[in-house]
């Protein structure tokens, strides 16, 4: 505990960016916390936002009334706590036990001083006025580090995936390198961002798979990784239905691949047991030519409500077959509706398995007798009344290869 407080002590400060407390162990907790310095008055305070899932709650501290509070976060709440200042980053793991175990990470270059005025710019991961290498590669940064105008909505679809990132890191393993691979990684903008912030920023041993159809789209990567010196960012040609270019895998993104292309990538994420998944679907087809239901006929006349209705109801059953996995699941905003309407994201978490408890899928035979509102039984029940036969569902119940 002294070596915790000795590093609040020293990163509770004006040139703190923001402290997060997350992977939640008490329930009444809020999900996650993040502090940042404000000037108030023209005194320095530490604004703490608690998310609830639904909505922020505000309070300021002085850097002691802080210190007191982190500890207590650390000892009685959060598992996680992740801190970012100009010239360092540091996460602060708490075991089961409760034992503290702290690594830092110094950067090369420091970040700006951050803006302590109440009514700052967002505190973006990669912020504006620093220049990131693969920014400035890839068009969306100036060499100074200005955000080109034309592409200031790529700038905060980076910056807010990050932020998904962020949230999952505390369930990533430790102690080994970590796999990760990007279905569909197409231009590989949110490829190239998530290789940077997981290993330039937070220090993490992890290899990048990023796969795609589109032989000169994967060509043009390969170079651009190797430009930046990029040694674990690989990008390859291949078809996510048949790719088995691993036994194993952490983490599976999944970004707008087009209509069961998803499907093929959550199943392989099941098969491989990986630890977390993001999934951004597009253009989901497969229950729009399926979905039949006399009640629902009035409505689902028209074209256009179909379709739409036919992609949230298959997000959501796609969110429930992954929780008949054994994933905590939750279905969140991406973006903006007004910057696309392919805005949900399906992120799941791998619960803890019992020691000794091997990984398996788990099929339709295996869940038949399980009834709970969330269960196998209601979900098949769902499938029936509207007709829906999801190539996911297939793959997990065995009757399609995968």
């Amino acid at each position: 505990m002294e070596e915790l407080r000795g590093l609040l002590e020293t990163i509770v400060n004006g040139e703190l960016l923001q402290m997060v407390f997350s992977a939640v162990k008490n329930p009444q907790a809020a999900v996650k916390i993040k502090v940042r310095p404000l000037i108030v008055k023209r005194e320095l305070v530490f604004q703490a936002a608690a998310w609830d899932g639904k909505k922020e709650k505000h309070t300021n501290y002085k850097k002691e009334a802080l210190i007191e509070e982190a500890v207590r976060w650390l000892e009685q709440d959060y598992k996680q706590m992740q801190v970012d200042t100009i010239s360092m980053s540091a996460s602060v793991r708490v075991s089961k036990k409760g034992r503290i175990t702290i690594k830092k990470h110094e950067l090369k270059e420091h970040r700006p001083t951050p803006e302590l005025s109440h009514n700052r710019k967002k505190n973006y991961i990669l912020q504006e006025g620093t220049p990131v290498s693969f920014l400035v590669e890839l068009g969306v940064m100036t060499p100074q580090g200005r955000v080109v105008n034309s592409r200031y909505d790529k700038f905060r679809q980076i910056n807010r995936f990050l932020e998904f990132i962020e949230d999952i890191c505390p369930y990533l393993p430790r102690g080994r390198e970590l796999t990760m691979i990007d279905f569909g990684c197409g231009k590989s903008y949110l490829t190239f961002a998530m290789y940077y912030y997981l290993r330039e920023i937070r220090g993490l041993d992890l290899r990048i798979i990023g796969l795609d159809l589109k032989e000169d789209v994967i060509d043009h990567c390969n170079v651009l990784a190797d430009k930046l010196g990029y040694e674990k960012l690989q990008f390859l040609t291949g078809d996510i239905a048949d790719y088995r270019g691993v036994d194993h895998v952490d983490l599976v993104v999944t970004l707008h691949a087009c209509d069961t292309a998803t499907d093929y990538a959550l199943a392989r994420a099941v098969t491989w047991n990986a630890k977390a998944i993001l999934s951004v679907p597009c253009c989901q087809h497969e229950l729009n030519n399926q979905i039949r239901n006399d009640v629902l006929q009035p409505i689902l006349k028209y074209g256009l409500l179909k379709e739409r209705m036919a992609a949230l109801v298959t997000d959501g059953l796609r969110a429930s077959l992954l929780e008949q996995q054994g994933y905590e699941v939750q279905v969140l905003e991406f973006i903006d509706m007004e910057h696309t309407p392919k805005n949900i994201l399906i992120r799941a978490i791998r619960k803890e398995r019992a020691a000794g408890e091997l990984p398996r899928i788990v099929t339709k035979q295996a869940t038949e007798n399980h009834s709970g509102p969330s269960g196998r039984v209601a979900l098949e029940k769902c499938m029936e009344a509207l007709g829906a036969d999801l190539t996911l569902n297939r793959l997990l119940s065995g009757e399609q290869d995968n």
